[in-house]
């Protein structure tokens, strides 16, 4: 029997992947624009991956250049402050989501676990009035196998009553290093690999 439901956020709650891919065509304008290009490719098809890891991957992988987690650090707050205004839009809201679990946070223990920037992702979620349907939220820089692990532990959950609903390889993989049930949604690409959510109306864990 399925207790637990733990959401990915960005393309499952909020409609953000748009907002963030042109967020970092911003914030490394002064760089190649090929090498951009490949950064915005990984970020599409790496939803579940944070922001710290995307532009450490830009640098060690694309550019192949080291630099300093200071400067991924300084990188990741300016990436911030690029896309706070339009990401905190209620309007980019994926709306048959949020009914789904306003109808249904009574009857499951319900949690945030993204690649989002932590502080960030609360903040957000205060702004836009569903912190109250979670019981708990979670963000980036911690990896989210970690994210998961922690709240299995924490909450004393088992993993064959958690179920992971995410919209990328990366909630797969960190799905199955943890034992929990894995639901894709919002990418076909994800439908190959078991449980896919066409629509939540409707949908039962």
């Amino acid at each position: 029997m399925i207790k637990n439901i733990l959401f990915d956020f960005d393309g499952v709650i909020l409609n953000s992947m748009k907002i963030k891919g042109d967020g970092f065509v911003e914030l490394l304008q002064e760089y190649p624009k090929n090498s951009v290009q490949m950064l915005e490719t990984y970020h599409y098809a790496n939803g579940g991956v944070s922001r710290f890891e995307k532009i450490r991957y830009f640098f060690h992988v694309i550019l192949q250049r080291k630099t300093s987690e200071q400067k991924i650090q300084s990188l990741a707050v300016q990436f911030g402050e690029i896309i706070a205004e339009k990401l905190f839009d209620p309007a980019n809201l994926i709306a048959e989501t949020v009914t789904f679990i306003k109808n249904n946070y009574t009857h499951y223990h319900c949690h945030i676990v993204s690649g989002a920037e932590d502080h960030e992702l609360k903040e957000l979620c205060s702004h836009l009035a569903i912190t109250q349907y979670f019981k708990s939220i979670h963000g980036s820089p911690t990896i989210k196998s970690t994210l998961i692990t922690d709240l299995l532990e924490n909450n004393h959950y088992r993993p064959e009553n958690t179920i992971l609903i995410g919209d990328s390889i990366n909630d797969y993989e960190a799905a199955k290093v943890t034992g929990v049930h894995f639901y894709g949604y919002n990418n076909e690409k994800l439908r190959l690999l078991g449980n896919y959510i066409e629509t939540f109306s409707g949908f039962q864990p």
